[in-house]
This record gives C-alpha cells, structure tokens and sequence, in this order.
C-alpha cells in the first residue's frame, strides 16, 4: 500500500511539472500557427494580384480578428470583392505588438500594424490593416505608389510575431519576445 502511495506521489509530482510546460509548448504552437498562416495568406494576396492582373489586399480586422485576401473588381461597380474565406486567429492571439518599442531591422520607422484599409470611395475603415498588392505583386499605398512598409504584428503569451513586406514584395516572418527592447529573429 505504501509503495502504491509513492507511486502516486511521484506521478503527481511529475504530472505537476510536466503540465505547464505543455501548455506554453502548446501556446507557443498555436501562436506561431497564427502568424505563418497570415505570412501564407500574405503571400497568396502577393500572387493573386499577379494573377489576374489587379489589385489584391490582405483585409485584416483588428477587432474580430480575422482576415481574408480580396482582389479589386474593375468591371461593373468597383468594390473590394473577397476572395476565399476568412480565416481567425486564435482567441487566445491579439493582433497587436504588445509592449514591444520597435519593429524589426530594416523593416518600418517605428513599430505600427499596416495602414487601415479603405473602402471603395476610398476612405478609411476603422479597425482593420490592409496590405495592398499591384497587380505585378509589389506592395503599393492607397495612392498607388510602391511602399516597403507593411507588416502585421500577431502576440500571445510566448511572444510576438510580425509578418512584413519589403518594398520588393518579399514576405518575412519574425519573431520576439513580448519585452519593449526586443530582439527580433528572422524565422
């Protein structure tokens, strides 16, 4: 009986240390599941404006977390047509940078999620970040003109991914610890 006893002690105590640690594995999983499945859609909006020679954006809303490529219709009445389904985060994410000061190296100026999308009469939609793709799959501004400045900022509670674009439409996952002096690492 005392052997028994001991036997449960000890699975407890394992139980006990073993059990957190696969909690932060597990969040640390679907943080980063979070943030390569936004670089994917990233690049898929990059491609899909190639493809049909128009304009593509990754419409992100910051408050229900979610988002979606859409591709700009030029024929008929012009508007923001989506293009495949929506995609959530993880309820346990943020799209946000958390406590972090700045972005990463050669990147942006100053830390900030992309510009707030824009409607078709082209005024700004509170609560959403756009990213916007010519149709030669390079980032552009709402004005059309090419900008290296875009990047989306997933956190949780292992840290804080950000998914950026360069001014050449490459597409590049980072990830930091959530602390205000980080120290960005290319994934």
């Amino acid at each position: 009986m005392i052997e028994v006893l001991a036997a449960l002690v000890i699975t407890g105590a394992i139980a006990a240390i073993g059990l957190p640690v696969t909690g932060n594995t597990l969040a640390e999983f679907r943080l980063r599941g979070d943030a390569q499945a936004l670089a994917n859609t990233m690049a898929l909006a990059k491609m899909r404006a190639a493809a049909v020679f128009s304009t593509s954006r990754l419409y992100v809303d910051l408050t229900t977390k979610t988002y979606r490529v859409e591709t700009w219709r030029r024929t008929g009445a012009p508007a923001w047509v989506a293009d495949g389904g929506e995609t959530s985060i993880s309820s346990r994410d943020a799209l946000s940078f958390r406590m972090v000061a700045s972005p990463p190296p050669n990147t942006q100026a100053a830390i900030a999620q992309a510009p707030a999308c824009r409607n078709a009469a082209n005024q700004a939609i509170a609560g959403t970040a756009c990213v916007l793709f010519n149709s030669r799959g390079i980032p552009v501004d709402s004005t059309g003109a090419p900008t290296g400045t875009g990047a989306l900022y997933v956190s949780g509670d292992p840290g804080v991914w950000a998914v950026t674009v360069s001014a050449t439409g490459q597409v590049q996952l980072w990830r930091t610890v959530a602390q205000v002096a980080p120290v960005w690492s290319l994934q």
